[in-house]
């Protein structure tokens, strides 16, 4: 019963409260670490080939840290009193998830784009997204966002609050590692080619699953309002086609719910390159999709927190 709870309070604290600044948050220090880390392997590293088998001490060392530390602080609390543990766990897994912070950047944008602030929307997503935004129009400001919500729903909030119901706190901050690690160092650049290596294949694995559950939680939303018959077929047809092995799974499942076409033409840095087409455009898209997917995101989440809770309670406690 304590887990199911742990649960839905690190779920509602996160819809709720979000995470404030006078918080400090997990992830900053991460941040941090990770640097620090980085320099120190860069630095024994004899080579630019050596860099890929020590890359791998990255996730071992984050992962396990974060895993190992949230163990130990918990173990301590709970020692002292059950509902002290219980409420430090539900505030550790609500700062591993970010439905309120996704939600208010995506509407972020949708309000610019309702009061005809083309350059407020440009600015307010290029806040949320890695591509040039300087010339984008409406339907592409539009795509930028959906995209980007659609992605996030996975990450930013279904594959922590997943593992969490797997491994409580502990776990979920390893995952929250890993995810950390693959944006900060995950990249297929010159850079961090060999370093970024094993950071980007664990968090490949890592969100495996939670794209898939991810893709038909929007599917069974979609019901409501939506194309679910549409959204399904979209994601089995459309998600292989993205570059990603996970990220195209919300994305296809959520342009094919909403009725738009998601993809095409990105540049970074004056750097274009083509991504491939997912949904059709059944209807141009606009503003109002940026507040639909919105609502595909706390839907979605909210089912996933009640199902995860509900098999919790049945399980008697954490899965791992």
């Amino acid at each position: 019963m304590i887990a199911a709870l742990i649960i839905i309070a690190a779920y509602l604290w996160d819809r709720i409260v979000g995470d404030p600044r006078w918080l400090p948050h997990p992830v900053i220090g991460m941040g941090k670490a990770i640097s620090a880390l980085e320099r120190l392997i860069r630095r024994a590293a004899p080579s630019e080939a050596a860099l890929k088998p020590l890359g791998f001490l990255l996730p071992l060392v984050m992962a396990g840290g974060a895993f190992g530390l949230t163990w130990a602080v918990l173990a301590g609390l709970y020692a002292v009193n059950v509902w002290l543990g219980a409420a430090a766990e539900a505030l550790l897994i609500g700062t591993t998830v970010a439905t309120k912070g996704l939600r208010d950047a995506g509407m972020a944008v949708h309000a610019r784009l309702a009061a005809g602030d083309l350059p407020g929307a440009r600015r307010e997503v290029g806040m949320i997204v890695g591509r040039d935004t300087g010339t984008l129009d409406e339907p592409e400001i539009t795509r930028a966002a959906v995209e980007t919500v659609a992605e996030n729903i996975m990450d930013a909030v279904i594959s922590p609050l997943l593992y969490a119901a797997i491994g409580g706190a502990p776990l979920a901050m390893a995952y929250r590692a890993i995810n950390t690690l693959d944006s900060m160092v995950g990249y297929k650049n010159e850079k961090y080619a060999n370093l970024g290596y094993a950071s980007a294949r664990l968090d490949d694995l890592a969100n495996w699953i939670p794209a898939r559950l991810t893709a038909l939680l929007i599917v069974i939303c979609a019901l409501f309002g939506y194309d679910a018959k549409r959204a399904w077929k979209t994601a089995l047809r459309d998600a292989p086609k993205h570059p990603s092995p996970n990220s195209g799974w919300p994305e296809a499942a959520a342009a094919g719910a909403l009725g738009i076409r998601l993809g095409g033409l990105n540049c970074y840095k004056g750097v274009c390159s083509f991504r491939a087409y997912m949904g059709d455009p059944v209807v141009e898209t606009g503003g109002e999709h940026i507040a639909a997917v919105c609502g595909l995101l706390t839907r979605s989440t909210l089912l996933f927190a009640i199902l995860a809770a509900s098999v919790l309670w049945a399980c008697g406690g954490w899965l791992l």
